[in-house]
């Protein structure tokens, strides 16, 4: 199997959400607290976005400290949905003084965010598997219940209804994902069966499996392996009664693996890597025109054309990245939260090419020799000595992840000009952009 990550590649499939996008990105400007942005990256971010209107641009900034260069991915950080959820969220703590107020689970995978909320009394009832932290039998009519960025499942919401917990003003799910809903909700009302492409303990691809599955028979695959296995199952190379152990806990109830995928379409997680989305509904395009005998003007008898789910904020993001890796460099530094599924994509792309440190903190930059950073591979952190090399200019490559705040990424730049000697010089920077 091989995957495309090209820029061309990517910039195509970024290209099919733009308009969409603008729709929102247009629409408002979010009311975030301070201490999530950055003057310095606001300014660069402003700059930018004049410059390259279209964002046909994603060559990164460069930021010259002499002894440190940092080159800054064009595109990073919150996104339209991750914003609005923060505004939404505090703006709940305000309007509801001395009541309890609940999060369904983290309101985005940062941990510097979903503190804060914590810190103002926000009390999360589950964990970002659904694992319950504080029963349901807990809460009462009088409560507030904040919906996060991912959504909620069905099941959920009706429950909080029967409660009598109006939770539609306090619904911070993603637009975007939202977007993918109702698209599931269109082809279904075609005939259409759903294949997810998303991670299965992932809330966002719990919720979205929800909906869709509420419409028509719906099927999660988690990457390119699962899409091959599940193709075998449409063309009968495996046999029908095998699919219900393999796919175990990935289907809805009643599926019917020799019926329902005789006419089905592709969706996604938002936040996985959009080539790979595109990679396995092409691949099942592909097998389904093989398998029928059909051709590009005849495939949308069996096969819906879904491309429009994919979200512009992980499309961006990951253009950018590949844009940046065009820049020769020593080490790149993706800031996230380790949860978070768009930025250990991000990560991902920059393992291809070059050291990558994972991190979520400044705390995790021990010194100027040692990195403590995250294997998303493994779940697992490591120490990395040496991660700077002693040679000079250094060279860094630096992005983060759809549910970071700005202020962060800058403060870890900050860290590293002070260890390595340089503040003075990164102050007369950050006053250049004040």
């Amino acid at each position: 199997m091989i995957r495309s990550k090209g820029l061309t590649d990517i910039i195509l499939i970024q290209a099919q959400t733009f308009t969409f996008a603008l729709c929102y990105t247009r629409m408002k400007k979010f009311d975030v607290p301070n201490i999530y942005r950055s003057s310095l990256l606001t300014a660069i971010k402003n700059k930018r976005k004049q410059e390259d209107k279209l964002k046909k641009d994603f060559t990164p900034t460069l930021l010259d400290l002499g002894k440190i260069r940092f080159y800054i991915a064009r595109h990073f950080g919150f996104c339209y949905g991750v914003e609005n959820a923060i505004e939404i969220s505090f703006r709940t703590i305000e309007q509801n003084p001395g009541k309890r107020i609940f999060l369904l689970s983290e309101m985005i995978h940062n941990p510097q965010v979903n503190a804060t909320l914590k810190e103002k009394g926000v009390l999360f009832l589950q964990d970002t598997y659904g694992k319950q932290m504080i029963p349901f039998e807990e809460i009462t009519k009088d409560d507030v219940v904040i919906i996060p960025a991912f959504g909620a499942t069905l099941e959920i919401e009706q429950m909080l209804h029967e409660k009598g917990i109006a939770t539609e003003q306090y619904n911070t799910t993603c637009p975007f994902v939202e977007k993918v809903w109702n698209r599931s909700e269109q082809i279904a009302q075609k005939g259409y069966s759903i294949v997810i492409h998303g991670k299965p303990k992932h809330e966002e691809t719990r919720a979205t499996f929800s909906h869709a599955s509420s419409h028509i028979a719906s099927v999660i695959v988690n990457d390119m392996k699962d899409a091959v296995e599940l193709g075998k199952y449409i063309t009968g190379e495996k046999s029908a009664a095998r699919f219900y152990e393999e796919f175990k806990g990935l289907y809805s109830d009643g599926f019917d693996i020799e019926n329902d995928l005789q006419r089905f379409g592709v969706v996604n997680q938002t936040t996985q890597l959009a080539s790979d989305t595109q990679a396995i509904a092409e691949y099942l395009k592909q097998l389904v025109m093989e398998h029928y005998g059909l051709n590009e003007s005849t495939i949308g008898e069996r096969f819906a054309d879904t491309r429009d789910t994919l979200c512009y904020a992980t499309n961006d993001n990951q253009t950018a990245v590949a844009g940046l890796l065009e820049t020769v460099a020593a080490l790149a530094i993706v800031v996230g939260g380790y949860n978070s599924s768009n930025t250990t994509h991000l990560v991902e792309l920059c393992e291809e090419k070059l050291p990558t440190y994972f991190i979520n903190g400044t705390d995790k930059i021990l010194s100027a020799t040692e990195i403590m950073h995250f294997n998303f591979h493994n779940k697992q952190e490591y120490i990395t000595k040496d991660f700077l090399p002693s040679a000079e200019p250094v060279k860094i490559l630096i992005t983060s992840g759809a549910s970071c705040p700005d202020s962060l990424v800058e403060d870890v730049m900050e860290k590293i000009c002070d260890l390595r000697g340089i503040k003075t010089e990164w102050e007369q920077l950050v006053n250049q952009y004040s």
